[in-house]
């Protein structure tokens, strides 16, 4: 970490939460990007990765990815130890008077991105969420996005930023200017040693409303914990067609025993009518809750009842699900209705046999033969009766 030592430096490390610089750094960390590119060409992208352990780290067979698929970059070679990775988008004439540690494709939109840095066992070893917007950086000026300490960023002071060296100082007269920035995110080393509420569920989904689907699509969320629980950067995802994702803000609460409803316009999710998915995701990725669903009803949502979904004519946004009696009867009445069928089977195979054997018994009037008779059908009544019993038993 930087050497901050002018007075608001201090007065700033003072109020910032002390965690943010006790914790301790990941043995490499995602540490400068230049988003934006260059005053030169704005596709003359870089990312920078430093290695804070006394020991080089062989990066074969890690991966250095955005959530959305651009860039995924396959890391080779070695990064000394206290040193520096510098990686650049297309070729190796990004920076011209300093040479790549590798080469690659794919842009980072300037809009912002969710970076995860993977080492070759899948773990997660850096991660940076900003999806909405990047921390830090300035696409107008090209100054570059610059990791402090464990949870903050700055824009860095040097016009092309410091590849392949120590990041930028802050400075008072810089900070007087509001040319650098302070940014708390929330890093990989500290998600991936979290631990997060099980309880949290999809609860209930309208895909198919009366009126514009567009504007009356919805999706509830239930926090089935007795406390109450953030779920700031937690996702949301469906999983046919063109899907969206949608990431919960910071500050985002369930209150405990609480409901989180969410319309289209606001998550931009397209519940597809003939079919589709959800999936709940935490910070860390893990994937906390998912549903799918057959074609909607139209006017129906689709609820959670325990650990069976059902679709009720009776929308409940915001409060405790409900099926109607006349649904609920026709749901016992669809799934008793198969038993039922084999039951009749049964009985139509019974008169089967009883009528037969009358016929046989007419035409015979000898009573060995009778008896004979009666023994070869009871044999094949048995066999016809085990077999009904055992459809019966594994329907």
């Amino acid at each position: 970490m930087n050497n901050l030592s002018t007075p608001i430096t201090a007065l700033l490390l003072f109020f910032l939460p002390c965690s943010v610089f006790a914790a301790t750094l990941p043995d490499v960390v995602i540490n400068e990007i230049a988003w934006m590119g260059t005053k030169i060409n704005s596709a003359d992208e870089w990312i920078e990765l430093h290695n804070n352990t006394n020991s080089s780290i062989n990066l074969e067979g890690w991966l250095l990815k955005a959530i959305d698929g651009t860039p995924e970059i396959n890391l080779t070679g070695i990064i000394s130890d206290k040193g520096f990775y510098l990686l650049e988008r297309t070729d190796d004439n990004t920076l011209p008077d300093i040479s790549a540690d590798q080469i690659y494709t794919g842009a980072l939109n300037n809009s912002g991105e969710h970076l995860q840095l993977i080492d070759d066992n899948s773990n997660i070893i850096d991660e940076i969420i900003c999806s909405d917007n990047w921390f830090s950086g300035d696409n107008k000026t090209k100054q570059t996005m610059e990791r402090i300490g464990l949870n903050n960023w700055q824009t860095s002071q040097n016009p092309r930023g410091t590849p392949k060296s120590e990041n930028s100082k802050l400075t008072e007269d810089s900070e007087k200017d509001g040319e650098a920035r302070l940014h708390q995110t929330h890093q990989t080393s500290e998600s991936t040693l979290a631990t997060y509420p099980i309880n949290i569920i999809i609860n209930e989904i309208l895909p198919s409303p009366e009126g514009p689907d567009a504007e009356n699509e919805w999706l509830e969320l239930f926090n089935k914990n007795d406390f109450e629980v953030d779920i700031s950067n937690w996702k949301i995802t469906d999983t046919i067609g063109r899907t969206k994702t949608y990431i919960f803000p910071e500050g985002t609460k369930i209150e405990k025993q609480g409901f989180l409803l969410l319309d289209r316009p606001k998550t931009k999710i397209t519940l597809n009518n003939s079919g589709d998915g959800l999936k709940l995701f935490q910070p860390n990725e893990k994937i906390r809750d998912e549903i799918t669903f057959e074609k909607a009803p139209l006017g129906q949502s689709y609820n959670r009842f325990e650990s069976e979904w059902k679709w009720s004519s009776i929308l409940t946004p915001n409060s405790v699900n409900i099926i109607s009696e006349q649904e609920s009867q026709n749901k016992l009445f669809q799934n008793e209705s198969q038993p039922k069928k084999d039951n009749n089977l049964f009985i139509i195979e019974k008169e089967k046999f009883t009528a037969s054997l009358n016929k046989e018994l007419a035409k015979s009037s000898n009573s060995s033969h009778i008896l004979g008779i009666a023994l070869i059908l009871a044999i094949s009544s048995g066999i016809i009766i085990l077999f009904f019993k055992k459809k019966l038993k594994n329907d």
